[in-house]
């Protein structure tokens, strides 16, 4: 029988082993700075063939604002995924997305801000495609879900 993992909680710092950086222009050195993320969702059993699932990404480095995405998202029939995330006082996002093989789901995403710079472009758009190599275990697994 499948167990499927219905939640997860994450925190990473890339590129946390710190390095120099020498500008030739000014004569100075520049130091990275650090950033710190915090991410946790979980998947809601609606019915059979619905589920929910709200996620929450926290990012924070020094000298910035810290900055928060909400998002709500539904699965439908294991096949067909839709939902909207929301970016702390910076912009608002919809997406959708087809299984539409075992190995192979493609998506789309529209990305509006809702900051002054919006008067300068009308929002993003992405294209997701991802085909999946390996094939599916029977063990304790992470749904794609996530």
């Amino acid at each position: 029988m499948e167990q499927l993992l219905k939640w997860y909680v994450g925190a990473s710092v890339p590129s946390f082993i710190r390095s120099d950086y020498y500008d030739d222009v000014q004569q100075s050195v520049e130091l990275e700075r650090l950033h710190y993320y915090l991410m946790a969702g979980y998947v809601f059993d609606i019915s059979d063939g619905l589920k929910f699932k709200p996620a929450l990404l926290a990012r924070g480095v020094n000298g910035a604002p810290l900055s928060l995405d909400v998002s709500a998202n539904f699965l439908i029939q294991e096949k067909f995924v839709i939902g909207a995330g929301y970016r702390w006082e910076d912009s608002v996002s919809v997406l959708a997305g087809f299984q539409l093989s075992k190995n192979f789901f493609v998506g789309y995403s529209y990305d509006y801000t809702t900051t002054d710079l919006n008067k300068y472009n009308d929002g993003s758009h992405e294209i997701l495609l991802r085909f999946q190599l390996s094939p599916k275990s029977n063990q304790i697994k992470s749904p794609r879900f996530f």
